[in-house]
């Protein structure tokens, strides 16, 4: 019961930590890289921390030295990069998806969506509690304590012809309800 009240915290904060994340990716002994995307740049981030790094990308070697390798205008395709650094050599396999329209959101903003759409949620629940409470109490009277079920048609007196025994001496009235054969 406990791990369901918390399901929905844990959602509100996973949605609001994981957009200020940064992507970490092919992990070394030296270190990470970073990979940060925006719009249709990605920028990576080499695990040397010294100066005088070699990038190649897919077997080019990129004319930048510094820690910092930036890929503008990329266009998602699957790509091998690697940052050397002496005989030190890490590669990374490069599998971006960038979107050229696509707007970036910060944590603040996705919380406020989150907790706009929640406590509008929460105003029509309550609405229509008390739209709904409004007709109970209009449709049956405090003093009416007749019991609810399902409305039963009830069969007619019993003093009523249709339903009367059979008698051995009337035998003919009945005698055009004989079994038929089908």
């Amino acid at each position: 019961m406990r791990l369901e009240r918390s399901l929905p915290l844990l959602g509100l904060l996973l949605c609001a930590v994981l957009p200020s994340v940064s992507f970490l990716v092919g992990v070394s002994s030296q270190g990470e890289f970073l990979v940060e995307i925006s719009g249709t740049t990605v920028t990576i981030t080499c695990p040397f921390e010294d100066e005088g790094i070699r990038w190649a990308l897919s077997g080019k070697t990129e004319a930048t030295t510094e820690r910092k390798f930036v890929i503008r205008d990329h266009d998602s395709t699957p790509a091998n990069l690697s940052c050397s650094l002496g005989k030190r050599n890490r590669q990374l396999y490069l599998n971006a998806r960038v979107c050229a329209r696509c707007e970036e959101l910060d944590a603040l903003t996705v919380a406020g969506i989150i907790s706009a759409d929640l406590l509008i949620t929460l105003g029509v629940l309550i609405l229509v509690y008390y739209c709904s409470k409004g007709r109970k109490e209009r449709a049956s009277p405090a003093g009416h304590s007749r019991p609810r079920g399902q409305k039963m048609q009830r069969p007619p007196p019993v003093p009523n012809p249709d339903y009367e025994p059979i008698r051995k001496g009337q035998r003919e009235v009945y005698a055009g309800l004989g079994h038929r054969g089908i």
